[in-house]
């Protein structure tokens, strides 16, 4: 079975997020964690995530997946915005244990001038001062597509950061289709390329979930421009290759698409029809 949703407005709630997502036939979702512009995050009910716990588990849901708001740099040249990243961070991984055994995603971050090395340094620093040998919940560094001085647009660096972390048994990656297609990884005509690729660098152990969206711009251009599927230059021919793949198959996919949720239902509704059950 392909264990596909999207991106959900978490404005209602945890179990609103659940309902909606069985309403446009998908088996998971991605939320942000908090106002993805902003730093305000609502107060937690704890019994709208029980509702949520339960309906999950009486469907039989895939591993959810929260991602931290965009506001946050690990790696910034600001002290201030790094301790703003490592609060916001500790706050949802804290607040995460409500619906706890899922996925927390983030942006590696900019280094902004100072050296992807400083960079480095800096997310795992954040890394090892929120991660707790208790939690629950998995972090995963997002594979970025090399815009401006983003850290993690090469495997080699999310690689640096997995090995600096004391608690690496509680991180993982999360692959962006359009991300490493942008950073000038061919995932269109050497997806096996690529993978092993990953697994030499990285390990295939590591890979917890797939963005699946598709490139408006397309190989190397290191734009970051989300696409709907099969509109963009990465194509339905690949992404049919993608979902099927004996790697990747059994994965969570999150659309992340320009899209409303008719259009999110449409594109779950054309994945599950070229995946091969």
């Amino acid at each position: 079975m392909l264990h596909i949703g999207c991106h959900l407005s978490a404005a209602k709630g945890y179990y609103a997020m659940g309902k909606t997502a069985l309403s446009i036939g998908a088996d998971t979702f991605q939320f942000f964690t908090r106002n993805p512009r902003g730093s305000r995050a609502k107060p937690l009910d704890p019994e709208d995530a029980r509702k949520l716990n339960d309906l999950a588990a009486e469907n039989r849901f895939a591993v959810l997946l929260a991602h931290a708001p965009y506001t946050i740099n690990p790696c910034s040249a600001s002290a201030e915005t790094r301790t703003f990243a490592l609060e916001t961070m500790r706050d949802d991984l804290q607040r995460l244990e409500a619906t706890p055994h899922n996925l927390y995603n983030f942006h590696p971050g900019s280094h902004v001038g100072q050296g992807v090395e400083t960079g480095i340094a800096q997310i795992t620093d954040t890394l090892n001062q929120i991660l707790l040998p208790e939690q629950t919940t998995t972090v995963l560094l997002e594979t970025m597509a090399g815009k401006g001085s983003e850290v993690g647009s090469r495997f080699e660096e999310l690689r640096e950061i997995l090995d600096r972390v004391a608690l690496s048994s509680h991180m993982g990656v999360c692959l962006d289709t359009c991300h490493v297609f942008d950073a000038g990884y061919d995932i269109v005509n050497d997806l096996d390329g690529v993978l092993a690729e990953f697994d030499r660098v990285i390990g295939l152990d590591r890979l917890r979930a797939i963005h699946i969206n598709d490139s408006m711009f397309g190989l190397s251009s290191h734009k970051d421009r989300h696409a709907k599927i099969g509109e963009g230059k990465i194509g339905l021919e690949a992404f049919t290759r993608i979902v099927n793949h004996p790697v990747l198959r059994s994965l969570p996919f999150y659309l992340e698409t320009p899209n409303e949720l008719p259009g999110y239902r449409a594109e779950i509704e054309l994945l599950r029809s070229v995946y091969a059950e």
